[in-house]
């Protein structure tokens, strides 16, 4: 075996790691939301997250690369729980911050898909 094909496999492991802990950290979810009998908005954005994670690592299975705007996508998602989180008594100046991220990620995701876009039409 050479080094690439060691690599490869210690990725593949971890990438199984990642999606066996993704769906144990889904089943704590669902658990916790039985338990306490209310599902509220942040609830739904983190199981959002997991199915994302778990989209990405199909998408990587299947074509052996990651689409880079599945972790943008993520991103986004992991910002807008966080706004959610932080409440009507957070700092405005943190929330201005955490939007505009928002936004320019959401760009340059539309950014990526024009560019893709392109290249189909090449």
């Amino acid at each position: 075996m050479n080094v690439k094909n060691i690599i490869g496999l210690v990725e593949k492991l971890f990438l199984i790691i990642i999606a066996i802990f993704t769906v144990a950290a889904m089943g704590q979810e669902i658990f916790s939301l039985i338990e306490n009998r209310r599902v509220e908005l942040q609830d739904l954005l983190l199981m959002f997250i997991y199915a994302e994670v778990l989209g990405m690592l199909a998408a990587f299975y299947s074509s052996h690369r990651i689409p880079i705007t599945i972790p943008l996508f993520i991103a986004m998602t992991a910002l807008s729980r966080l706004i959610i989180l932080q409440g009507k008594d957070g700092n405005p100046a943190i929330l201005l911050y955490e939007s505009g991220a928002i936004i320019m990620i959401a760009g340059a995701c539309w950014i990526i898909s024009r560019v893709n876009i392109a290249k189909e039409n090449d």
